[in-house]
């Protein structure tokens, strides 16, 4: 007997938040996410939830529990691609094709009461968060915001019914000793046209999200799976990451003084929760100080260059500024990630640099 659970009270969250611990005990690149983190994000100080509703299941069999789902409400995303489509997140499951087709239709059924068609996922919310399903690159743990999950998903989701809507790729690039001349090149175009690239200046936070606030929504809303985020949610966002943003390697292009591009590379934070075993409190805090500065591998979070502005050398002016800081610094590994399946301008200045595609993500959907 498999039994769907609403996620109702603090016990419940707390079984929710507990069950991933337990399924991944024998995967050792799985990361532990921090509990604050995951906690603040169901949170109703989270923005999300003025445009956006979730709920939350746990399957339970002979007491145990043995998986569990959130179905996600957007409004944000009907409303810009007049789409009906849900969405399903922070799906976990053991290798149990009943138990993943019982979560999947608890989550449908939520989802059809609300009107909605389609469902998509993973997404935990959005895509402007951690999403996707890792179908290929098992072998090596995550980086910082992106997923890890057992081999076996992919085919429960596919028994489920499920089939693909969009991959993600990620790349890996070992640092160079120098940029290939081609790089060097196109940069000298982007100067040409008056484009200059300067690094935040962090003791100016609030104005420089305001800077990235005039940025993202232009660049990157032709993007499949865009949602737009609104200003309380791009300052939630940028609060939560300012510990970890280094100001050298948070580039602003700007033409005739006019913000045109924004690139965001972090550290690889995900080598501190490692070692801090998702608490922060009361001595993990410590740890991951000591930590934060061992990391040598980093990940190109965001690259958006404004419409018009774009094939003017814009991003090989990025990857030559940002080259300079990550040398160093004596970071050695960059992970770019993601990129859509079919972003091949982007793909091939990765492929120019050395790149190598190491990982694909899947988004799946279906018929609800």
């Amino acid at each position: 007997m498999i039994e769907i659970i609403p996620v109702s009270d603090k016990n419940l969250f707390k079984e929710f938040l507990a069950f991933p611990f337990k399924l991944y005990a024998r995967y050792p690149l799985w990361v532990t996410p921090l509990l604050k983190d995951i906690r603040a994000q169901f949170s109703p100080r989270n923005p999300f939830f003025k445009h956006g509703e979730v709920a939350s299941f746990i399957a339970k069999s002979d007491g145990d529990t043995v998986g569990r789902i959130t179905a996600i409400y957007n409004s944000a995303h009907i409303n810009f691609w007049e789409e009906q489509a849900g969405f399903f997140g922070f799906f976990e499951c053991i290798d149990n094709l009943a138990v993943a087709s019982a979560l999947i239709e608890e989550a449908k059924q939520w989802l059809r009461k609300k009107g909605m068609v389609l469902l998509r996922g993973p997404m935990n919310f959005s895509t402007n968060e951690e999403c996707g399903l890792l179908i290929d690159g098992y072998d090596s743990p995550p980086m910082i915001m992106m997923p890890y999950n057992p081999s076996y998903y992919h085919r429960l989701f596919e028994g489920c019914g499920l089939r693909k809507a969009k991959d993600l790729f990620a790349y890996t690039i070992d640092v160079p000793e120098t940029l290939p001349e081609k790089i060097l090149r196109v940069g000298k175009i982007a100067q040409r046209h008056n484009i200059k690239v300067r690094h935040i200046d962090i003791k100016s936070f609030r104005q420089e999200v305001n800077v990235f606030k005039n940025i993202y929504n232009s660049a990157w809303q032709r993007n499949w799976g865009f949602v737009p985020m609104t200003e309380e949610e791009i300052e939630y966002v940028s609060r939560k990451l300012k510990p970890i943003i280094i100001p050298e390697l948070a580039l602003i292009a700007e033409c005739k003084g006019e913000p045109v591009g924004f690139v965001l590379v972090l550290p690889d934070f995900n080598y501190v929760l490692k070692k801090v075993g998702g608490r922060l409190f009361p001595f993990g805090i410590f740890k991951a100080l000591w930590y934060s500065g061992k990391t040598k591998d980093l990940r190109i979070m965001l690259l958006g260059i404004k419409e018009g502005y774009r094939k003017q050398g814009i991003d090989a002016l990025f990857t030559i500024e940002g080259f300079k800081a990550i040398k160093r610094m004596g970071y050695k590994r960059v992970e770019f990630s993601w990129v859509l399946e079919d972003n091949t301008p982007v793909q091939r200045l990765i492929e120019v640099i050395g790149g190598k595609l190491y990982k694909t993500y899947r988004i799946y959907e279906t018929e609800i």
